[in-house]
C-alpha cells in the first residue's frame, strides 16, 4: 500500500523541498494542503500517513501554527526532522519592471525574513500576506487582477510557474535555515540512535513565583540539554502559557524517562511530541553521572535498600 505524505503545499513550498529531501529514501504519494491545520485534521482523520510541516526557522524562532496545531487535537508524533536552507527570489509576470512594484505578496515568515531588502530597494512596496510562498506565486502567474505585483517566493516556485526572477538572493540573513518535521499518528517509536532529539508540550498547574524554574529543573538535575524552548497561550485566558521543548535524548533513555516521570509529576498535561533522529546527526553527549547504567545503578540500589 502506498504511503500518503501531506506537506504544506501549494507545489513549490519550501515544505515540499523538505519531504522530497525525506523522499530521497522514503517512497510514496505527495499530497499537497492549503494550511498546516488542514495538512494535521486530515492526519488526524487518517486521510494520509504523515504530514511534512515547518516547526521552526533560524531567522524567526518558532512557527506558531505548528506548535498551537501539535498542542491541542488528537495527540500526533514527530517521527523526523529534515532542515532545508532557505533562498528567496523577488518574482514578477514577464515584462514587470522592479521599479513599478508596489505591492509584494508571500508568507509571513518570508516577509519577515526579506524586511530589510525590501525596505532598502522597494521602500513602498505594501506586504500582502499569503498562505505560503508558492501560493504567492501561484497566485500571481494565475490572477489578472492579483493584490500585489510580485511574490517573495523559492526560486522552483517562480520556475514552475513561468515567472520572471527580478531580485535573487533577497533574504537579510545568509544562512538562514527551516527546519521542518515529520508528523505522524502515535504508534512505533522510531529507534534510538544515540543521536535524537525529544519534543514536549508542557503545561503548568499554575501560574506561580518559581513555576518554569521547577520545570527546567527536571532537566538541568539530570543532565539534559534543551535545544529550543518558546512559550505559546494555551487559549484559555490572558496571561496562560504552555512551553514548547526540544531537548537532546530519546525517550527511552534512563535520564529522559526520569524527566519525563518528574515533569509529569508536577505539570497538569505533559504531552509528548515524539522522539526522532536529528538530521545532523550529531552523538548527544552523556554529562558524567547521567548515562544509563547510573541511573539503573540507583534504581538497583533502592531495590536493595526495599528489599525488593
Amino acid at each position: 500500500m502506498t504511503t500518503r505524505y501531506g506537506y504544506l503545499g501549494p507545489e513549490g513550498t519550501f515544505t515540499q523541498m523538505a519531504l522530497l529531501a525525506w523522499s530521497q529514501s522514503h517512497d510514496g504519494e505527495h499530497v499537497p494542503f492549503g494550511s498546516v491545520d488542514s495538512a494535521l485534521d486530515a492526519l488526524r482523520r487518517s486521510e494520509i500517513d504523515a504530514a511534512m510541516v515547518p516547526i521552526e526557522n533560524s531567522v524567526e524562532g518558532g512557527v506558531s501554527a505548528t506548535l498551537d496545531a501539535l498542542a491541542s487535537g488528537d495527540p500526533l508524533v514527530v517521527i523526523g526532522e529534515v532542515n532545508v536552507p532557505i533562498t528567496f527570489v523577488l518574482a514578477a509576470r514577464a515584462g514587470m519592471p522592479r521599479a513599478d512594484v508596489r505591492a509584494v505578496g508571500t508568507h509571513s515568515h518570508a516577509w519577515a525574513q526579506v524586511r530589510g531588502w525590501m525596505d532598502a530597494n522597494l521602500p513602498g512596496a505594501a506586504y500582502v500576506p499569503t498562505l505560503s510562498t508558492a501560493a504567492a506565486a501561484a497566485g500571481l502567474a494565475g490572477g489578472v487582477d492579483q493584490a500585489y505585483d510580485a511574490a517573495v517566493c523559492a526560486p522552483v516556485a517562480a520556475s514552475n510557474h513561468g515567472l520572471e526572477v527580478l531580485a535573487s538572493d533577497i533574504g537579510d540573513r545568509a544562512g538562514a535555515v527551516t527546519r521542518f518535521v515529520l508528523v505522524s499518528r502515535p504508534g512505533t517509536l522510531p529507534e534510538r540512535t544515540g543521536a535524537d532529539k525529544t519534543t514536549v508540550m508542557l503545561f503548568q498547574r499554575h501560574n506561580r513565583a518559581g513555576g518554569l524554574l521547577e520545570l527546567l529543573e527536571q532537566f538541568a538535575v539530570r543532565g539534559i540539554n534543551m535545544t529550543r524552548l518558546e512559550s505559546r497561550p494555551t487559549k484559555g485566558s490572558l496571561g496562560s502559557y504552555c512551553f514548547s521543548i526540544d531537548f537532546e535524548g530519546h525517550v527511552l533513555d534512563e535520564r529522559v524517562g526520569e524527566a519525563l516521570m518528574g515533569l509529569k509529576r508536577v505539570c497538569a498535561e505533559v504531552r509528548f511530541l515524539g522522539s526522532y533522529p536529528r538530521e545532523d546527526g550529531a552523538a548527544v553527549e552523556v554529562a558524567p553521572l547521567t548515562s544509563d547504567a547510573d541511573f539503573a545503578g540507583a534504581r538497583d540500589w533502592l531495590r536493595s535498600l526495599r528489599g525488593t
